[in-house]
């Protein structure tokens, strides 16, 4: 829903906050008054371009902005619209705002206060209000729209969502030879893969063998240090004279003549140097169980080294890490079986896509059945509506056209329309009077009311070049329309007027010798001041308001 609308500096309009409510919001005023900047404003925050023109004479800039509660229907595409622009959605407060700031030099886009660009105002737009008038921003002449619409009023989501999964598995298959057309290795390459292959396979390495070869090599390649250590440290610890051992061994002895005399703390010290014993005799145990396993085996020596060097060249061609080495293994067999079995692959996605597009078109034709059944039930509606709307003779129609099948089925259609008889029916789009294209609309609106997404309509000269009771009936359909949608008329008539829920008046004057447009809101007595001004004026037009408005 608008909320709000306010102006700045634009054209007459030196200043304007306008509130505006759910259900029919109508727009009156004096010929030349200024009501068109309510739809140039509307027009310039649903992305229109901006002329420095535009801009209030004297000044330097304008600024316009408005306030737009989102519906629950199109809250989802809306937010996906933001944050694909980057612009941040609260869920919470369901609330837009969306801004223009124009100079004589540059203008400036703003929604929720982060700066936009034109595509993306008219992206929300299209979501939000259809304007519907001399310079339309209108969804229903554009044909995917109709196509949409017609589903939507004929209840085709079930037909529609077999069209598009089988769409979607088509994809897939294409994708599928698509990768394989990029992956395929040509007869070179498969043989070059052949061979890392089979050198790989030749060497066979095992997982962490690097590792493991490494440290055995280190082993080896000092293992006469080793020994040399080893024997060594064992003679210092237990077996020469002065040793370790025997070292410990004296000073036990004399802590034992000490113990005769300080039992009491002498004892555990004696505990301590028996330990001390036994871990230099242990030690000198395991070092030689050590040495023992060492082997000067210069033929067992060179086997590693040649085995890590031939490892270590799988890594530099293919690592640097054995994984990469593995991983190389993997993708090669692959290609190789895949280069080897291409033929057959590409004759199972050959059929898959043949079996695809069989299905496709199956699921569009039958669709296309229903649609066609679906549109002799709108355009009988649609035609009722516009008898009621003055159009006594006209044609409304639907044409089909068979297209290439997608996820919408095989059908493209366009709204077509004859406006009196005799006259060949022309696509909906080509009409050239804004009153009938208003008109067309607000039938066709009326009978969509509950397929239409789109919340807010706008209609400008809906009333054009009618009157009496087909001004009546024009301003029942708009207040029909207004219980499913919020609808902003801007209207000539007091027939339509009086049907209005909220009502407002724009007034031009002159403020210190400049023309001024005013917008203010109309209470009871000051609206049936107005239908009666529309009325022409007088006792018997005050009169008629009155009745109009009861």
């Amino acid at each position: 829903m608008l909320n709000w609308i306010r102006i700045k500096n634009l054209a007459l309009v030196e200043e304007a906050d306008i509130d505006f409510y759910p259900g029919f919001n109508v727009i009156t005023g004096e010929t030349g008054a200024g009501k068109s900047v309510i739809i140039g404003t509307m027009g310039l925050l649903l992305g229109e371009r901006a002329d420095k023109g535009m801009i209030r004479t004297g000044e330097d800039r304008c600024e316009i902005s408005a306030s737009i509660t989102i519906a629950k229907d199109i809250e989802s595409g809306i937010a996906e619209i933001l944050n694909n622009a980057g612009i941040t959605y609260c869920s919470e407060d369901k609330e837009i705002f969306l801004r223009r700031v124009i100079t004589s030099g540059s203008t400036r886009n703003f929604i929720n206060d982060c700066s936009t660009t034109l595509q993306t105002l008219r992206s929300i737009g299209e979501k939000l209000i259809d304007i519907h008038g001399a310079n339309e921003h209108q969804s229903l002449v554009k044909q995917g729209c109709q196509l949409e619409f017609l589903d939507r009023f004929g209840g085709h989501a079930k037909e529609l969502a077999e069209c598009s999964s089988i769409r979607e598995s088509l994809k897939a298959v294409r994708k599928r030879r698509e990768k394989l057309h990029e992956e395929l290795a040509s007869p070179i390459e498969a043989e070059h893969l052949r061979m890392i292959v089979e050198e790989i396979t030749a060497v066979a390495p095992e997982p962490e063998e690097d590792v493991h070869l490494s440290a055995k090599h280190a082993v080896a390649a000092n293992s006469k240090q080793i020994l040399e250590v080893a024997a060594s440290a064992v003679t210092m610890l237990n077996d020469a004279d002065g040793s370790v051992v025997d070292n410990l061994g004296g000073i036990h002895r004399s802590l034992q003549d000490l113990e005769k005399v300080d039992p009491e703390n002498i004892t555990a010290m004696i505990e301590q140097c028996d330990a001390l014993i036994e871990g230099a005799r242990e030690l000198a145990y395991d070092l030689e169980r050590y040495s023992n396993n060492v082997e000067l085996d210069e033929e067992g020596f060179r086997e590693i080294e040649d085995r890590l060097g031939t490892i270590q060249a799988l890594k530099r061609r293919y690592g640097p890490y054995l994984e990469n080495v593995f991983e190389a293994l993997e993708d090669s067999r692959r290609r190789v079986e895949q280069f080897e079995n291409s033929e057959k692959v590409r004759d199972l996605l050959d059929e898959e896509e043949a079996c695809f597009i069989k299905e496709l078109e199956v699921a569009s034709k039958r669709l296309s059945v229903i649609r066609k059944k679906s549109a002799g039930k709108l355009s009988g509606k649609v035609k009722k509506e516009l008898m009621d709307l003055g159009f006594l003779q006209s044609e409304f129609s639907i044409n089909f056209e068979e297209t290439e099948c997608s996820a919408s089925g095989c059908d493209k259609i366009d709204f077509f329309f004859s406006p009196n008889p005799g006259e060949s029916a022309q696509p909906l789009r080509h009409i050239a009077s804004s009153g009938e294209m208003s008109r067309v609309m607000l039938a066709v609106k009326t009978v969509l009311a509950a397929a239409d997404s789109v919340p807010i309509l706008v209609f400008d000269e809906v009333d054009a070049n009618i009157g009496g009771e087909t001004a009546i009936k024009v301003g029942n359909s708009l207040k029909k329309l207004s219980e499913s949608h919020q609808v902003l008329c801007i209207s000539h008539l007091p027939q339509v007027a009086s049907k209005g829920d909220y009502h407002y008046l724009v007034e031009k004057s002159v403020k210190d010798e400049r023309t001024v447009t005013y917008i203010k809101s109309l209470d009871k007595k000051n609206k049936t001041e107005e239908i009666t001004r529309m009325l022409g004026g007088g006792a018997a037009a005050q009169k008629h308001a009155k009745e109009l408005l009861k």
